[in-house]
């Protein structure tokens, strides 16, 4: 008999190894990995821009993994740095009419997928299932800060 840690970790790994196949075949249009489409999503939602630390605590990224999103981003014509270019930390970055293009697309296409994905649940279950997740990665969260009590 399967174990409840086995099945959550099991669970958790097929759905994440679909979401990342699927993202990964819809972001090639763009010459980039699935990882890119949350940035752009994110972006999306920031018409008026983002800056980098924002983009850390969005995506739950740190500023190594932002600075090089960001500057291929940039290199791909889908972002714009706008304010101080010295500094990746001060100044704003904005879709380009090109990112934002991209940005819709995926965000369409992510949302087809959650919908096909989901399609046989109800939205009572679905309410269930997202406050549920919310409060195990809670959890997780504070767990990975303070360690698990002995």
């Amino acid at each position: 008999m399967v174990n409840r840690f086995e099945r959550f970790s099991l669970l958790l790994f097929e759905i994440l190894r679909y979401w990342h196949k699927l993202t990964a075949e819809e972001m090639k249009k763009y010459g980039l990995k699935g990882a890119h489409s949350i940035y752009l999503l994110t972006m999306l939602r920031y018409p008026d821009g983002i800056t980098a630390t924002q983009i850390c605590e969005c995506c739950v990224k740190d500023k190594a993994d932002v600075s090089r999103m960001m500057t291929l981003l940039e290199k791909k014509g889908l972002v714009k740095k706008e304010g101080i270019h010295q500094n990746l930390y001060k100044g704003v970055f904005k879709l380009t009419e090109e990112g934002r293009k991209a940005a819709l697309f995926v965000s369409q296409r992510a949302s087809l997928a959650v919908d096909i994905a989901g399609k046989d649940l109800t939205d009572e279950q679905r309410k269930v299932l997202y406050e549920a997740l919310e409060q195990i990665a809670s959890n997780l969260r504070k767990l990975n800060k303070e360690g698990l009590p002995e």
